[in-house]
């Protein structure tokens, strides 16, 4: 008989966490051992346990998931992640490549995909949707350099990862919303990116955010 794979799942929302247990669990290769609501009681539950895969809620209270599967994997690089999410993600797919992610997956899966998904990663596979795989490109490009952020930019992206809005940067770096606007199309032109999360990510990535 098989050994089965201990399995944790990472998520802040209760009922999620139980429809999501409850469906890992009517898969035979599985054993669920618990649920983590946060990023810290995840790796708490990863040092005791050491589960075999890992579903990642992308969101969580004390971060987001790109940030713990990094941690997850320091701490042992063999833990299949799966980043579990509700939202559209897939402009950060390479990113969670680069950590080592082994499938990133929408919550509105069906059972039969998700079932599909971990079969396959458990044989050392992964599975993606057919309009992205259509979409991919291989890349050799060598890696851009780092975009340099003034301290009003550093300032309004330490708060924007904190969650505030543009209109609460504006008060409390005393300036109008449109301001606070043209410096986040600033930002977002120095980075590269399109959106709030990519922004997001390339900010906590980068050597202004460690030094906050």
């Amino acid at each position: 008989m098989m050994d089965k794979v201990k399995t944790l799942i990472v998520e802040d929302h209760p009922l999620m966490a139980n429809a999501t247990r409850y469906m890992l669990e009517q898969i035979d290769r599985l054993e669920v051992i618990g649920s983590a609501g946060s990023g810290r009681a995840a790796l708490e539950l990863v040092y005791e346990h050491q589960p075999g895969i890992v579903f990642l809620d992308y969101h969580l209270p004390d971060g987001f998931g790109s940030q713990v599967a990094k941690q997850i994997k320091e701490v042992d690089s063999n833990i299949h992640i799966v980043i579990f999410t509700g939202i559209d993600i897939s402009e950060l797919y390479n990113n969670l490549l680069e950590i080592g992610v082994s499938g990133i997956l929408s919550k509105e899966a069906s059972e039969h995909t998700i079932r599909n998904l971990v079969n396959c990663v458990l044989d050392n596979y992964t599975m993606i949707p057919l309009p992205l795989y259509h979409q991919m490109r291989l890349n050799s490009e060598k890696a851009p350099t780092e975009a340099f952020l003034t301290k009003d930019e550093v300032q309004i992206m330490t708060e924007i990862v904190k969650g505030a809005t543009h209109d609460q940067v504006a008060e409390l770096i005393h300036a109008s919303r449109r301001s606070v606007d043209n410096y986040v199309r600033k930002i977002y032109d120095k980075f590269g990116v399109k959106s709030r999360v990519q922004a997001i990510e390339k900010f906590v990535k980068s050597k202004y955010y460690n030094r906050i």
